[in-house]
């Protein structure tokens, strides 16, 4: 694609759909149409691509793979993309969540349609060039620039404290980002590149390691969100649009994992086994704190933004424990609560576009009026408990495993999470969905359109299959999961030995 690869095609044909855009004029029906119908054939062509590339992958081996470089300029700098199995799952969840959140703002969003849609394609670019760079320099360009569209989607498009809430999203994982640029150039003092493959085999000194670490952490931290630094995500998710909410769930969420596998625990080993149980600690407490913080909240939205906070505690939990199961199931979790929080989001969505409301308090019996709605929540629902059955279920499994092995009492204390999320998301679908149908304002609500029914099929579809068979996720990851395990065991071994002769 103009001189690249297949890989730099995926990441920016939803470019070319913003020329396209650009092009459009007048705010008339017809033009509202072709508007909205090119953005989401863009986002089907851009999936569609990645499933290309998908069907090449070889997922027996940890090596990137459809490796694209580039000098910029003649200058230091470079383009270099590639894929391996930690890599190319996010890539696919992103392509594919994308025409689910144009859809769902297919007549909710009403002014400035034009703006709107090119905001998610050019966050939908630099959403997939996080998951595809392999120089640092590239990677925080796309790490830092995905701020600016979703900041401009919450501000001008989300709910009446829009502004506040965008700020703050803005500043708080602004700030932690700074530090892990200071951190980049270190790096790159130290090693003389900015290659994460070359990276990946640069063995720094064990005290520089401790603040590398920490300065990456501060940026990763900050977009998961752990605790404490979480406390942007409820007022983002409230204010935000549906689609906006949806993919700020289920794949932004995902970039601070993402960051702590690329990076952090395989170029600073020695400081990720040293801060392991620091991480145990916040991962417990976000998981058991928040979940009984949303217990108490009698806004949907924000009942729900609590519960990503505690769930992404599983994956914090999952990763640090450097066995195989923690690891995959920590991926695996990712992989699910970007089906499950985003169909949840989109549930909320379905009868805000109705009611305009989010207070629990105005809803009860809607099981009444609509049935096919109500078994779709209850679904989503149940997976985000961790049914047997649906993909939340091996996430929180397969984390859990892997916490027993390396730290009984963390895996203890974890596992009560699993008791508080079944309280509020039982609690929450028993006052909206079940009761008696007794407010007049619920007794003329509709079901779920066509449009909505197609938006949800294949998302349900998708929690069923692999909550049965989730081979098909865990067998891409192997190579990578086991290749980090290895190395990482490797270096902590050559410490120790290091050590030991001095």
């Amino acid at each position: 694609m103009f001189g690249f690869g297949i890989l730099s095609g995926v990441v920016f044909l939803p470019l070319v759909g913003v020329a396209f855009l650009l092009t459009q004029k007048g705010d008339d029906e017809a033009s509202l149409r072709n508007i909205r119908w090119a953005t989401l054939a863009t986002t089907l062509a851009t999936f569609a691509l990645s499933l290309f590339i998908w069907s090449g992958f070889d997922t027996t081996t940890a090596a990137f793979q459809f490796v694209e470089e580039k000098s910029w300029f003649g200058s230091g700098l470079v383009y270099k993309m590639g894929v391996d199995g930690f890599s190319m799952p996010f890539v696919l969840l992103t392509t594919f969540l994308m025409p689910f959140a144009i859809l769902a703002s297919w007549t909710s969003v009403e002014k400035r349609v034009k703006e709107y849609m090119i905001a998610f394609l050019v966050l939908e670019t630099l959403m997939v060039g996080v998951f595809c760079a392999l120089d640092l320099v590239l990677f925080y360009l796309f790490f830092e620039g995905g701020l600016i569209p979703m900041f401009l989607i919450i501000g001008i498009w989300g709910g009446k404290r829009r502004v506040y809430a965008s700020f703050k999203f803005f500043l708080y994982t602004l700030v932690g980002s700074l530090l892990m640029l200071v951190a980049i150039l270190a790096m790159y003092g130290k090693a003389g590149t900015t290659d994460i493959a070359v990276l990946l085999r640069t063995d720094f000194p064990k005290e520089m390691q401790t603040w590398l670490w920490l300065a990456f952490f501060a940026s990763f931290a900050v977009k998961m969100p752990m605790w404490p630094v979480h406390t942007w995500l409820p007022d983002a998710h409230v204010e935000a649009p549906t689609a906006g909410s949806v993919i700020l769930a289920a794949i932004l969420l995902k970039m601070g994992g993402y960051g702590f596998i690329r990076f952090s625990l395989p170029m600073f080993p020695d400081a990720s086994t040293h801060f392991a149980p620091l991480i145990y600690a916040l991962s417990v407490i976000a998981i058991v704190y928040t979940s009984l913080v949303a217990l108490v909240q009698e806004d949907i939205k924000k009942l729900i933004a609590y519960s990503s906070v505690a769930h992404m505690g599983y994956v914090t939990m999952g990763l640090f424990t450097l066995n195989p199961q923690g690891v995959q199931g920590a991926i695996f979790q990712m992989i699910s609560h970007g089906f499950v929080s985003g169909a949840l989001f989109l549930c909320v969505g379905v009868i805000y576009d109705r009611m305009h409301t989010r207070e629990i308090a105005a809803y009860g019996g809607l099981v009444n009026r609509m049935p096919v709605y109500a078994f779709v929540f209850m679904l989503f629902t149940m997976a985000n408990v961790g049914l047997p059955g649906t993909t939340g279920f091996i996430g929180e499994f397969l984390s859990l495993t892997g916490a027993f092995q390396a730290n009984t009492w963390v895996a203890l204390l974890a596992t009560s999470g699993v008791i508080f999320s079944a309280a509020y998301a039982l609690y929450l679908y028993r006052r909206v969905v079940f009761g008696a149908l007794e407010k007049a304002s619920l007794m003329n609500i509709t079901d779920l359109t066509a449009r909505e029914i197609a938006i949800f099929t294949p998302l349900v579809l998708l929690t069923i299959y692999y909550g049965v068979q989730p081979q098909p996720i865990l067998s891409a990851t192997q190579a990578s999961v086991d290749n980090l395990i290895q190395t990482h065991t490797a270096l902590i071994d050559a410490i120790k030995l290091a050590a030991a002769g001095q």
